[in-house]
């Protein structure tokens, strides 16, 4: 079983900047990529960002790149998102997702097999 604990988010004004991060847990962590999601109130959930961890491509929604940047610590099963020039669109809350099989490009926004609980950012105009 994988644990995964999101935090970072908070309240931001707007072109401000946050940095989430997910810290990973389990007796096995060996996932082939970890993905950043968010959900406003009224919306579905949407894909952010997704790295693989061993190659460490990265994969971006068109709404966050140039603005947001994932990045992986191995060593400390750790995933981050560097959030800059906030909008308050980003507001939402943000979850932390590791997916188990492969994929690449937009196989790698949706089938994850593990959530976080979530953090909320609120992002003020």
């Amino acid at each position: 079983q994988v644990q995964l604990v999101e935090s970072g988010g908070g309240l931001v004004q707007a072109g401000g900047s946050l940095r989430l991060s997910c810290a990973a847990s389990g007796r096995t962590f060996s996932p082939y990529a970890m993905g950043w999601f968010r959900q406003a109130p009224g919306t579905e959930r949407e894909f952010v960002a997704a790295i693989t961890w061993s190659g460490g491509r990265t994969y971006y929604a068109d709404s966050v790149s140039g603005r947001f940047t994932i990045s992986r610590d191995n060593a400390k099963n750790t995933v981050y998102l560097q959030m800059n020039s906030l909008k308050p669109e980003d507001t939402a809350v943000y979850y932390c997702a590791a997916r188990l099989g492969w994929c690449y490009a937009y196989g790698c926004r949706n089938q994850y097999d593990y959530w976080g609980r979530g953090t909320q950012v609120t992002v003020s105009s």
